[in-house]
């Protein structure tokens, strides 16, 4: 099966409840069901189910030691997102906190997750990309 590549970046505004549009073209793209989680660097991912499924199964196959606070970490907050007519999703009072969500998000596709940041700390982080960093992570690649 051929995994679509999620890309782009969208400006989106969450109400005080939570909801927040969710991209079109990211949601056909995840199906009509997705995961929230907590991810890296302050923001979180989404993935569609399936994505989910593969990335537990990865973690699953790794020693416990090694990975037993990830999976913690990567499945403990999960909630499953469901758009509604309008396409909004709601992101659970805990990952909001979590991710210190309010009114402006940003929501990335990151090849095969998406990510909702705050718009702040998206700004910050990128402030502070180190150019030199992304190249030396590029040159064994090919790229």
């Amino acid at each position: 099966m051929s995994m679509k590549t999620l890309m782009g970046t969208y400006n989106q505004s969450m109400d005080v409840k939570g909801r927040m549009s969710f991209p079109a073209k990211l949601r056909e793209a995840l199906g009509e069901q997705f995961i929230v989680t907590r991810g890296v660097d302050g923001c979180l991912f989404v993935y569609s189910q399936e994505d989910f499924d593969r990335k537990n199964e990865q973690l699953k196959n790794l020693p416990m030691k090694a990975s037993k606070d990830f999976q913690r970490f990567f499945t403990g907050g999960a909630t499953v997102a469901e758009p509604d007519k309008q396409g909004r999703i709601l992101i659970p009072a805990a990952l909001r906190k979590w991710a210190e969500l309010e009114k402006d998000v940003i929501v990335l596709g990151v090849n095969d997750r998406c990510e909702i940041w705050s718009k702040e700390k998206w700004e910050e982080f990128n402030e502070n990309i180190d150019s030199d960093a992304l190249l030396e992570a590029l040159e064994g690649v090919g790229f």
